[in-house]
């Protein structure tokens, strides 16, 4: 995927590092040449420019990215202005950083398609949902390792659970299954509900929204979702 990450600071710099660690093409734009020349060598290219600047904002390859993600946080102004003309220009898929709830009201009116909360943990959250595309929940055990949920990519659809080999080849800890089932309710409808699946059945074939809950830290989900491309 390739993404356009406009601001710098810790919050742009952490998720521009992390991106392109999974494999993403990330460009990068600041006004501070300071925070440019700290990641230039580490993301696939960085310009300085102001990206209140209509004129200077068009010079970037915004038409060429699948999606723009506006991390400036300590400039309200900035990043208002930055997505306003960010939409004027035909941004297609816009995400933005907001620094508090006015902040957060003013993007929702310019239609932003996700709005980002100013933790590092949020950009190490939105790494894992871009690299698996689709909802992820995790939780910190400790500095480095977590619980994750996520949807089970394509690629092991109508694979048995054995042949996945999570826990051998990775070294993530499988802690449960999920899969939705449908069952008829006492007065004739449907309903949709999520049931555990048996994990040591290794014959076991996954399906289409089998959801995965594992353990394990950032280095093992990295190269497990490196294999997954």
């Amino acid at each position: 995927m390739r993404i356009l990450i406009i601001g710098l600071g810790i919050y742009g710099a952490n998720l521009a590092v992390d991106l392109t660690a999974m494999g993403h093409e990330v460009i990068g734009a600041d006004h501070n040449a300071t925070l440019v020349e700290a990641i230039k060598d580490k993301i696939s290219t960085a310009y300085i420019l102001d990206s209140t600047d209509e004129a200077a904002l068009g010079a970037l390859p915004i038409n060429s990215v699948e999606i723009v993600i506006v991390a400036i946080g300590e400039n309200f102004g900035a990043s208002v202005k930055t997505v306003a003309l960010l939409r004027k220009l035909g941004v297609k898929k816009l995400f933005a950083r907001a620094v508090d709830d006015i902040h957060e009201t003013i993007l929702r009116g310019f239609q932003v398609d996700r709005i980002l909360v100013p933790e590092q943990q949020a950009a190490l959250e939105l790494t894992r949902e871009l690299a698996l595309g689709g909802d992820v929940s995790s939780l910190a055990i400790d500095r480095d390792h977590y619980i994750i949920k996520f949807r089970i990519p394509e690629v092991y659809e109508d694979m048995m659970l054995g042949d996945v080999g999570i826990e051998d080849n990775f070294g993530l800890k499988l802690v449960a299954i999920t899969r939705v089932q449908e069952r008829r309710n006492a007065i004739g409808l449907i309903d949709r509900e999520s049931v555990l699946i048996d994990t040591a059945d290794q014959t076991m074939r996954l399906m289409a929204g089998d959801e995965f809950t594992v353990m394990g830290t950032q280095r093992q989900f990295r190269s497990f979702v490196r294999h997954t491309k």
